[in-house]
């Protein structure tokens, strides 16, 4: 056969034209349009992912768990799709937070920020989180966030008073535009600092004079440290340049940080500094968002006392990254549920293939063919159906519906046979690498189904009895504790009662309690 170069040109066509239209499905809500738009990268086939990550001077919370498995999955989706991903993930390792909790712990604010990134690391890694391309630290960055500072100045978009420097709000044309914001309107908040020596109460910190004590670095305003901002625009801007395809983060970060950042940014470069910005909705706690300010937080290595990281994943995806999430037993129960419902149908096909015979060319009664047609009709779907949901903005909760779709689907085909044929056999083998493969995406149902079962998936601390009226005794300390705003006492006291397999619900009726077994 003679070699044919039109027959590779066209070949070579519609490959690139499959490949353009399986990119170009893909649609991100941009929380800068409020609408959802086609995603386009700035270089073809490749991607620029920057999320905003935490500040280390305690451990993580479950809200910090979703972010992080948001843009973890959608790094995995991405790469699924042909994207070669750089994804940037910073940790903010200098901050009054840290500083204070060195000063109250009588240790440097390396030890405290090396300690709870490693906790970090130990939390993320068992929830199944991989790495960010780079994972950059504010302190590693100085040279390059002093450049920018003296930049701003130069450009007249920053002052200096007193070795402080802040960025002059009004000067940036624009500003609010993320957050829909009135900028006349704008007070200084609770993020906003107040100083009488600032031009406008809106302007914020670049730069900050060392106090007494602070660790510091030498700058051209004196001794100092970054403000939190602008750690983030240089960063993202050093590994992925002036503009870059996603930022992201949750949406307490729009405003002011998101918002921040895009002024310092485009007032230095002259140029948009993401394409596309995407935030991720709160985990809620009886309608209040979880915070340590409100002392209503889980951390994740409290919840992984009772519950499978797998389990506390698919809690998470089961619903759409922008809407809010209610933290609940109630709904890690539901999600532990679904994940054995998974796991059983994979273990039948596994004890199928190894166990029944295997009847080629059996002939099926009417009822078993109408059957056979519509489970083959749904694994062919399957794969489209499922990359349609994720293509839709990620939506890791309708994608999961069709997992279970399929799984009932599987259930239906199984139960409705007494013998199998090879056919039957391929094609239920086929169902189950689906689920696996589509689930790998979402960090989920990748264990031995077999193995799975033998796990104790729901483990229940180890402690002493305690009694009811004791649990009473502590719950009523704790709310004492709230109402003063003693936040560390009541979460040590939650705390306590975890370690003692009590858990407690805040309601508006008041806190009720569960003896967990």
């Amino acid at each position: 056969m003679l070699f044919n170069p039109c027959y590779l040109i066209l070949n070579s066509y519609f490959v690139t034209e499959r490949f353009k239209k399986k990119i170009m499905a893909l649609s991100i809500y941009n929380s800068m349009t409020g609408k959802k738009e086609a995603f386009v990268p700035r270089t073809e086939r490749k991607v620029g992912m920057y999320a905003c990550g935490v500040t280390v001077y305690d451990v993580c919370h479950i809200g910090h768990a979703r972010s992080a498995i948001v843009f973890d999955v959608i790094k995995r989706y991405l790469e699924q799709k042909g994207y070669e991903v750089t994804f940037i993930k910073n940790f903010t390792d200098i901050d009054d937070k840290i500083i204070n909790k060195a000063k109250a712990e009588g240790k440097t604010c390396e030890e405290i920020s090396g300690k709870y990134i490693k906790k970090y690391y130990e939390d993320m890694h068992a929830l199944g989180v991989s790495d960010a391309t780079i994972e950059p630290r504010a302190t590693q960055y100085i040279e390059e966030i002093t450049g920018m500072v003296k930049g701003l100045i130069e450009k007249g978009y920053a002052y200096e008073i007193d070795g402080d420097v802040y960025f002059s709000v009004k000067k940036f044309n624009g500003y609010g535009k993320l957050s829909k914001k009135n900028i006349d309107e704008l007070e200084s908040g609770a993020r906003v600092e107040v100083d009488e020596r600032k031009k406008d109460p809106l302007d914020f910190a670049l730069w900050k004079s060392s106090k007494p004590g602070e660790p510091f670095w030498d700058s051209p305003w004196g001794k100092g440290r970054p403000g939190w901002h602008i750690e983030c625009s240089v960063m993202s801007m050093k590994h992925l340049g002036e503009c870059f395809d996603i930022h992201g983060g949750g949406k307490d970060l729009i405003f002011p940080h998101h918002e921040n950042e895009i002024a310092q940014s485009e007032a230095f470069s002259g140029k948009p500094l993401a394409k596309y910005w995407v935030h991720n909705g709160f985990v809620n706690i009886n309608s209040q968002k979880m915070s340590k300010s409100l002392g209503n937080f889980f951390t994740i290595k409290d919840v992984l006392k009772l519950y499978e990281p797998e389990v506390i994943r698919l809690f998470l995806l089961l619903t759409h990254y922008r809407s809010p999430l209610d933290f609940s037993e109630d709904n890690l129960k539901s999600a532990l549920s679904g994940l054995e419902r998974v796991y059983t149908t994979l273990k039948r096909i596994k004890e199928i293939k190894e166990e029944f015979r295997v009847k080629a060319g059996q002939t099926l009664k009417e009822s078993g063919e109408k059957q056979k047609k519509s489970f083959l009709e749904e694994v062919s779907s399957f794969k489209a159906s499922f990359e349609e949901a994720m293509d839709d903005d990620f939506n890791t909760a309708k994608a999961l519906g069709k997992v279970f779709e399929l799984i009932k689907e599987i259930n239906i085909f199984i139960n409705e046979k007494r013998d199998f044929s090879k056919d039957d056999l391929d094609s239920l083998t086929e169902a189950g690498n689906l689920i696996k493969k589509n689930g790998k995406i979402l960090g989920l149902f990748q264990d031995d189904p077999q193995e799975w079962f033998k796990k104790s998936w729901v483990e229940s601390p180890v402690s002493e009895e305690i009694s009811e009226e004791e649990v009473n005794r502590l719950i009523e300390e704790r709310n004492s504790a709230r109402k003063k705003k003693d936040w560390q006492a009541a979460d040590r006291i939650r705390k306590e009662l975890l370690e003692k397999n009590i858990i407690l619900e805040d309601t508006p009726s008041g806190t009720k309690w569960k003896r967990v077994k």
